[in-house]
């Protein structure tokens, strides 16, 4: 198998208002996929994953299968990384100013990590993170 992108597709109340929070991040609009009331593709990274967003009802209609209720359980943790501390705060800021909500403030973890956990508007969880490499343990390197 030669698979060539993977896109991750979640489920939103508010395509129009979600657009607004991403883009409040940073995150790109695919230039290629046009945006409707139901539907829009956004880039993240400089490797450009994929990550559409979708009105509930079109999701269901992929899935066949109810939507999760994110306000009870968390269906998944979605990460990225930081290039620095200094990112991940201002993401952080970010976050709260669009309407997102931090689950996890900016911390450092297992002295060498700094991250942060949020939800999104529908309730995805999200993990920023920035790795401080030279610090890690050997495993890592």
């Amino acid at each position: 198998m030669a698979t060539k992108q993977i896109w991750l597709n979640l489920p939103v109340k508010d395509v129009s208002a979600s657009k607004k929070f991403y883009n409040a991040l940073g995150f790109k609009l695919n230039p290629k996929h046009p945006s409707s009331d139901s539907s829009a593709c956004y880039f993240i990274g400089e490797t450009n994953f994929v990550v559409m967003l979708f009105e509930e009802e079109t999701f269901k209609s992929f899935t066949n299968s109810p939507v999760t209720d994110t306000s009870k359980s968390a269906e998944m943790l979605i990460s990225f990384d930081a290039e620095n501390k200094e990112e991940v705060d201002e993401i952080a800021k970010k976050v709260v100013n669009a309407g997102g909500v931090l689950f996890s403030e900016p911390s450092t973890i297992q002295d060498w990590m700094y991250g942060c956990g949020f939800t999104d508007l529908d309730g995805h969880r999200w993990n920023v993170l920035y790795m401080d490499l030279d610090n890690a343990p050997k495993t890592y390197k």
